[in-house]
């Protein structure tokens, strides 16, 4: 998934000649706290609330300060993992999008990049899921695939959540199935620790509800 299929249909740019508070209006309307700042297709920058707010351009032209713009963008042929990197590094609520001559052809909001995240992870997909805890030291995901696939079983997708400091990490295993017994009696058997198991609707709305809002909580917006 590149980022050129990430932009977002809903997301204007504002032209310097503005003045901050139309970017703050449509920031409100968004609920997002950056705008891009375009003059004929040219990329000038992106300007957030905060900034407008300290440089006190409510009623003042951007252009004003147009080299207090923070110019962070990505190239349209840039995957969503190196997306959601930079977003999250920069603390960004939307990230512009560039042509290969430097020409603004959209922004990406977090919005759109949790939503790609749930479709690019089968998040919808039929299944259960459950979740693994061991040492690092003992990760196999060949191993974890043998066991899953000698039941009858695919493995759909998977996350890898290991605590700062800490030698143990939990493996979230989205399955196609949501009859999980003969998985779960399998790797028992393997010796594996299965922390949680997740089979019917309410118990995945529950998980994928709180993985959406520690996500969130990861890109720190």
């Amino acid at each position: 998934m590149l980022a050129e299929k990430l932009i977002s249909d809903s997301v204007p740019s504002v032209k310097s000649t503005e003045i901050g508070q139309k970017a703050l209006n449509w920031m409100d309307v968004l609920r997002v706290s950056h705008i891009p700042v375009v003059d004929d297709s040219k990329y000038l920058g992106i300007i957030s609330d905060k900034l407008i707010y300290d440089l006190n351009l409510l009623d003042v032209p951007i252009k004003k300060e147009l080299n207090k713009l923070d110019t962070s963008h990505t190239h349209k042929d840039q995957h969503i993992f190196e997306v959601a990197i930079l977003m999250y590094k920069l603390k960004l609520s939307v990230l512009p999008v560039v042509d290969t001559d430097h020409y603004y052809i959209g922004a990406i909001t977090l919005y759109d990049l949790a939503r790609r995240f749930a479709r690019l992870f089968s998040l919808q997909e039929v299944g259960g899921v459950i979740v693994l805890e061991m040492n690092v030291n003992d990760y196999s995901l060949s191993q974890i695939s043998q066991i899953v696939e000698s039941n009858n079983t695919k493995i759909l997708s998977f996350f890898m959540n290991r605590n700062p400091g800490s030698s143990n990490l939990d493996l979230i295993i989205k399955l196609d199935k949501v009859e999980l017994s003969p998985v779960i009696q399998t790797l028992t058997r393997y010796n594996y620790n299965v922390k949680a198991v997740y089979m019917d609707d309410s118990m995945l709305n529950d998980l994928y509800k709180d993985r959406y809002e520690q996500f969130m909580k990861f890109m720190n917006i």
